[in-house]
């Protein structure tokens, strides 16, 4: 393996990156260079996390070397290599103060080497698509010496700054241009690279298959990787719903529930998957019931056999289940659903500390609501607020009178899902 070589190609792809077409985003704030903490970026494929980092560090004016680990060049590299890849690091990239690591899970054993970096005070930058990358053997060796940024697709604001969409006029044709974007995106996603795509499905088909089958079945070594794929089409074919593992046991004829539970656990480590558990007191009651929404909606209907092509209604409800995720998660917020039986259900709780702070029920249209309507999405939100000591009920829709609704001592904001979305980003 010819270290210098390769690592003097990829080289030539920094020196060719151009940052200055590029949208910024909210996560770039995160990443700190000064920090003696390693910058870790996490997130699923194509999400745009090398982009990011290659950006921070292009702008920032630092020295810095570069290690791509998805490169089929490296595949045989083994910790027995890292001092010779530091030694051809040098020899390109001359002195220098970081060190952008791409990938490096691919890697066993490099936990000790980014360890042993950390100690000599390198400053790091890390990207990896796995959640494991801080759950496990890292966050073991590093002992906190970590700052994770979480970087998903583009959000719907991040969408509209790419295609050129006026986001604060007030005109008839912004207004439209607004919500014909947003149409857009809850179809399309957010996957930069499928931004000027005419149909994102065949893109995020190839990335799923690409993710299960390298990401999940040959990391995890599973056994039934035919099962586990269809397995993950199924609990996309069910987004926006509760997931039991029981059910998923015997539909799929795994004899093992705890089987289910991991298979599940690989998806949501890849970051497919946005899980949203159940508000509740009970903390196996929390762990088991959830409900599950693709981390991109490009998945909805880009995996084989989907059959779900439209739903407007519940393809909003995963945008804003994803952007209340992406936006909980800079600020150390829980987001749950609640389900009281046979009386109410809220789509999202945003709880900190055990302490409800809003609740939020999404519908596609709420202009003239039928009576069923209203008294589930506004009569659920009394409900739950009076239970939970909750005064700040909010009702999002694409289709919808803004406004406050005063309803038994309540003011419920019911605010149209562009604005909303637009706020968050």
């Amino acid at each position: 393996m010819d270290l210098n070589r390769i690592l003097s190609n990829q080289k030539a792809e920094v020196e060719n990156f151009d940052p200055s077409a590029l949208i910024s985003r909210v996560e770039e704030k995160d990443i700190n260079l000064n920090s003696k903490l390693a910058q870790v970026v996490i997130g699923v494929r194509r999400s745009g996390k090398s982009t990011i980092c290659q950006k921070v560090l292009a702008e920032s004016g630092l020295r810095y070397g570069y290690v791509n680990f998805d490169d089929e060049n490296l595949s045989e590299l083994t910790k027995s290599d890292f001092d010779r890849l530091m030694e051809s690091l040098y020899r390109i990239y001359g002195a220098f103060s970081h060190l952008f690591l791409d990938e490096i899970q691919n890697i066993a054993g490099w936990e000790l080497f980014v360890n042993r970096l950390l100690r000599q005070g390198m400053h790091l930058v890390i990207t990896g698509s796995n959640a494991n990358l801080l759950s496990g053997d890292l966050a073991t060796h590093l002992t906190g010496r970590y700052n994770e940024i979480r970087l998903y697709p583009f959000s719907y604001s991040e969408y509209c700054d790419v295609k050129g969409i006026d986001v604060k006029g007030n005109s008839t044709k912004s207004v439209a241009l607004r919500l014909k974007a947003l149409d857009e995106y809850i179809i399309k996603g957010g996957f930069p690279e499928t931004i000027n795509e005419v149909d994102s499905r065949l893109y995020a088909n190839r990335l799923l298959q690409s993710i299960v089958t390298k990401d999940i079945c040959k990391r995890y070594e599973v056994k039934y990787a035919a099962t586990l794929k269809q397995m993950t089409d199924g609990i996309l074919d069910r987004y926006c719903q509760e997931v039991s593992f029981t059910s998923l046991s015997e539909e799929y004829s795994i004899r093992s529930v705890h089987t289910v539970k991991s298979y599940f656990s690989y998806l949501s480590n890849a970051f497919l998957v946005c899980v949203v558990p159940k508000l509740s007191f009970k903390s196996r009651e929390r762990q088991l019931s959830r409900k599950c929404y693709a981390i991109d909606n490009s998945f909805i209907s880009g995996h084989d056999n989907a059959l779900s092509t439209e739903g407007y209604g519940w393809r909003l409800e995963n945008v804003i289940a994803v952007e209340l995720s992406r936006w909980a998660s800079r600020r150390l917020y829980d987001v749950y659903y609640i389900k009281k039986t046979n009386d109410y259900e809220i789509d999202f709780a945003i709880v900190e500390r055990g302490r409800v702070l809003e609740l939020i029920q999404v519908t596609y249209s709420f202009r003239n609501p039928s009576v069923k309507l209203y008294n589930r999405e506004v009569g659920g939100l009394v409900k739950a607020g009076r239970q939970f000591n909750c005064d700040k009920l909010t009702l999002i829709s694409m289709e919808c009178e803004v406004g406050i609704i005063e309803k038994d001592g309540f003011s419920i904001n019911v605010c149209n899902a562009v604005d909303w979305l637009l706020a968050r980003g």
